[in-house]
């Protein structure tokens, strides 16, 4: 009813948006005689704000054409090179040839946690000139037709196993968050099984592998309530509309709405701040405004059986880190691998996966000899910052790339 509820909404909302996107170009371009009435730039920048506020917004195009490899431009191009139900693996192929053939070759495993894999657009731009990089690109549930079935939080693990082994034991995996613990679980899974595929190593980024340590917000959440609540509230049903009708769903204007709730001064100041920019004529810092926020704005549901046993086998009952954790009636036991170099990486200042949490691979990889194995903080860094920004760029990503040249 909630979700039927918010497409109403939504369908209010879309002539505002028209009419407000149609009145901000009638007194801001130039060839609008009614751009160079008095408080034109005031009318203008209002009705964008407003047009920002009531449209909605699409998934974003990844946008990397190119890249720059030893001072040269080359021209890069996506091709999806295993689909599946909920997601699709991208290859972002670089035209440099058989020298960039032999770049260090990494899965990045994207977070399905509410935003689109295009969240980690400036992480792969950073990676793409000295690495060959394949991405885990999650489709909206509401997209994916409900005779598809369900997708489950042990479904995740097997699909990164599969995108593992398609890629060979030659490969570097990534995981950002929320995928660090399916990660985790599908690499011991297949050291156990001595799988042939193993990864050489594995990379693990602000996730909760261990939400006991440094409880967050987000951690607090999951255990202020029963399991039943989030059955019982969160859950929808897809509407009509769309292919995944009738699917269960962990809503993404839900996630939305809890990403706004966890700093809503902050947004507020940032919207106040980007009609301030429009008046003043400072493009620059309107434009930046207008990226972050069609990517953070940009959001898909969730499969809700993969929600619900996120929020238990994670969040409430911490069965990796308490060895409990049984997929296809195996324990998942990190202690298992020896042979994959470890990297933990955490921000000091992150908000979502507190200090220690991705830190606490480690102790559960006790197989993994101290040689092959580092962790760094990132100071003065939060969750985005790891993976995308100034020191991610400057800081985290070199890192990240002279580990993997000196992993054995």
């Amino acid at each position: 009813m909630l979700y039927d509820l918010h497409e109403l909404q939504r369908s209010f909302l879309t002539p505002l948006a028209n009419f407000t996107d149609t009145g901000s170009q009638i007194f801001s371009n130039p060839y609008s005689p009614l751009a160079y009435t008095p408080m034109s730039r005031q009318i203008s920048a209002m009705y964008e704000l407003v047009h920002r506020l009531g449209k909605d917004y699409e998934k974003p195009q990844w946008g990397l054409e190119q890249t720059r490899i030893k001072g040269k431009m080359v021209a890069v191009s996506e091709h999806t090179v295993m689909q599946k139900s909920f997601c699709n693996l991208v290859h972002f192929q670089r035209d440099a040839g058989k020298a960039a053939q032999s770049d260090p070759k990494i899965l990045l495993v994207a977070p399905l946690s509410g935003h689109h894999a295009t969240l980690l657009r400036d992480t792969v731009r950073a990676l793409l000139p000295s690495h060959n990089v394949y991405v885990t690109d999650w489709i909206d549930a509401r997209m994916v037709p409900a005779s598809a079935g369900p997708f489950t939080l042990n479904d995740y693990v097997r699909y990164v196993q599969d995108f593992i082994r398609l890629l060979g034991p030659d490969v570097h995996v990534m995981s950002v968050c929320q995928p660090t613990v399916p990660t985790l679980a599908a690499i011991s899974l297949m050291a156990a099984n001595n799988d042939p595929c193993l990864p050489r190593s594995m990379i693990m980024m602000g996730g909760p592998i261990d939400c006991r340590k440094s409880p967050t917000q987000v951690n607090r959440l999951a255990t202020t309530k029963p399991y039943s609540w989030f059955q019982n509230n969160v859950i929808h049903r897809v509407p009509h509309r769309y292919p995944g009708a009738g699917r269960l769903v962990y809503p993404g204007f839900l996630q939305h709405a809890g990403f706004l709730a966890m700093n809503p001064d902050r947004h507020v100041k940032s919207h106040y701040d980007f009609y301030a920019h429009l008046v003043k004529g400072d493009n620059e810092d309107a434009e930046a405004h207008r990226r972050f926020y069609n990517e953070y704005n940009a959001v898909l549901d969730m499969p809700a059986e993969f929600y619900l046993d996120t929020i238990k086998t994670v969040f409430q009952e911490y069965q990796l880190p308490r060895g409990t954790w049984q997929i296809d009636g195996q324990t998942v036991n990190p202690a298992a691998i020896s042979n994959v170099a470890l990297l933990t990486i955490e921000g000091e200042l992150d908000d979502i996966s507190g200090q220690g949490q991705t830190q606490a691979a480690h102790e559960l990889c006790s197989g993994i000899p101290q040689a092959i194995r580092q962790h760094y903080t990132a100071p003065d860094c939060g969750h985005y910052g790891i993976f995308s920004g100034r020191r991610w760029r400057e800081t985290i990503c070199p890192k990240i790339a002279q580990f993997i040249r000196e992993t054995p």
